[in-house]
């Protein structure tokens, strides 16, 4: 009974300022214009800076919890209704207006940036954050490869929405890096991280349209600062069927 009335007010409140039901806000929301810009440009970098900062949010109206993940850290808040939108409030004092418009869910930062995210429609059990992972791998190196210079020339090589990569001698497992400390470190290049049995190290990788090239990371730094990675040597150069 202490969710029900909170819930009804906030269904009242609204009723007169959106068509949308309440629980046309439930679900997990991506952010697809980030993933539209990397495709299109090549630069991972350049797209998630200029359509960030938020890349995906978790909405439960029954329980008035929202949540957030930028790619390197989440936040868990609490949603409810005013007048004339749903409000998100976080502990640190940081708020953002919801609303919807049509299928798209917009958002306000109290800075005055405004994103736009889509619902994801079958979510499954993804973590926080894993579902954006999961619809930028696909879109952004989803397919089939083959190795046109490097080790293993000719073979073909397939990088999964789950972090798996097959064909790359060596490593089994990749992920491209979104935000935080490996995104300081690497500047404005884009970066993946390759590994196997949990063993891995960063690579710079360059994408121009059905081209990809990979390359060592170098660290530029001095040995007590923070490191600032390079591309070094170039590794493979991959293109799409």
């Amino acid at each position: 009974m202490r969710q029900a009335l909170p819930l009804a007010l906030a269904a009242l409140l609204l009723s007169g300022c959106a068509s949308h039901k309440p629980e046309d806000f439930n679900g997990t929301w991506i952010n697809q214009d980030a993933i539209k810009a990397a495709v299109k440009s090549g630069s991972l970098r350049q797209a998630l800076n200029e359509h960030g900062p938020v890349f995906e949010w978790k909405l439960d109206v029954a329980h008035q919890q929202a949540s957030f993940s930028n790619g390197f850290e989440a936040a868990d808040g609490q949603l409810s209704a005013n007048e004339k939108q749903w409000l998100a409030s976080f502990q640190d004092g940081q708020t953002e207006q919801l609303a919807l418009d049509g299928d798209e869910l917009k958002t306000t930062a109290q800075s005055g940036t405004e994103q736009t995210f889509v619902r994801v429609k079958q979510p499954g059990n993804a973590p926080l954050g894993g579902s954006f992972e999961k619809a930028l791998y696909q879109a952004y190196l989803g397919g089939e490869w083959k190795i046109i210079d490097g080790q293993g020339k000719g073979t073909a090589v397939r990088f999964s929405d789950t972090g798996n990569v097959s064909g790359l001698p060596g490593p089994d497992r990749f992920a491209l890096c979104l935000a935080g400390d490996c995104a300081t470190m690497g500047g404005s290049n884009d970066s993946l991280w390759l590994e196997r049995k949990q063993r891995g190290a960063p690579f710079i990788i360059k994408r121009d349209g059905d081209t990809l090239e990979i390359f060592q990371a170098v660290n530029r730094a001095k040995p007590d600062e923070m490191p600032v990675l390079a591309a070094g040597a170039r590794q493979w150069v991959l293109e799409k069927d």
